[in-house]
């Protein structure tokens, strides 16, 4: 059965309800008008309005009796292109603002590898396996392998190196969720509505259902596509989206 959409007078009247709502709280306490507002916008986005969702952020944007703290505050500094003589002398090297290379998930691949292979030789010593059994196994290895190659684009076995990633490796751990959280806070801060995370493959399944989602941060960007789909991306917009990622 489709979703019905709400017709936009609807949605008005639905999110001027909200704010009434909202504003008969102050009387009460600011921190109690707060929570019903981020769980107004919590009820929301899980209906998939994200439209509504904003729109009542936004009209209490800047509000202190009630508004969101510091959503959209952050002082946005003018692009401008620094030489590399420029960087040194602020004390920033060049090479530290790349990306970094994480070598965790791939030292647990290699080990994975490792031990299966000793596993197997060991094994068919106990077990008295022949060559032959090794070789059907191995083939059925490789099938189950490629099956998931090509039905969950490698989702399966991403799936099972990022959970022993982060069940060993608490330097891994910490960095992902790290990486995450700035996401979540900057996209906050120059006022793009973070609606959702995850910070494992195996947190992507539980909410998703899906094999192919990792970690990562979900945002309220109808008003992105929206510019996208008419062709034209204000710079404001992009400069957002840029700081994010």
């Amino acid at each position: 059965m489709e979703k019905q959409q709400r017709q936009p007078s609807e949605v008005w009247h639905g999110k001027q309800n909200t704010l009434r709502r909202i504003q008969c709280v102050t009387k009460v306490g600011v921190s109690s008008c707060r929570q019903q507002l981020l769980e107004s916008v919590d009820k929301e986005l899980t209906k998939g309005d994200d439209r509504a969702a904003l729109a009542l952020v936004k009209d209490l944007q800047g509000n202190p009796n009630g508004g969101l703290r510091c959503f959209g505050a952050a002082r946005q500094v003018p692009q401008r292109l620094y030489t590399l003589d420029e960087l040194k002398l602020n004390g920033i090297e060049a090479m530290s603002l790349l990306s970094p290379v994480d070598t965790t998930l791939g030292s647990i691949e290699r080990n994975l590898l490792i031990v299966a292979i000793v596993g197997g030789f060991a094994a068919s010593n106990v077990f008295g396996i022949s060559q032959q059994q090794i070789f059907y196994i191995s083939l059925g290895l490789l099938f189950l392998w490629t099956f998931d190659l090509v039905s969950f684009g490698g989702g399966l076995s991403s799936l099972v190196v990022d959970t022993i990633g982060h069940k060993f490796s608490q330097k891994y751990h910490n960095r992902v969720i790290q990486h995450e959280a700035g996401h979540f806070l900057i996209a906050y801060l120059v006022g793009i509505l973070p609606k959702g995370y995850t910070i494992s493959s195996l947190d992507g399944l539980m909410k998703e259902g899906s094999f192919n989602i990792q970690a990562g941060t979900a945002f309220v960007d109808f008003e992105f596509l929206e510019e996208v789909n008419a062709g034209k991306v204000s710079s404001t917009v992009c400069f957002c989206l840029t700081n994010i990622h």
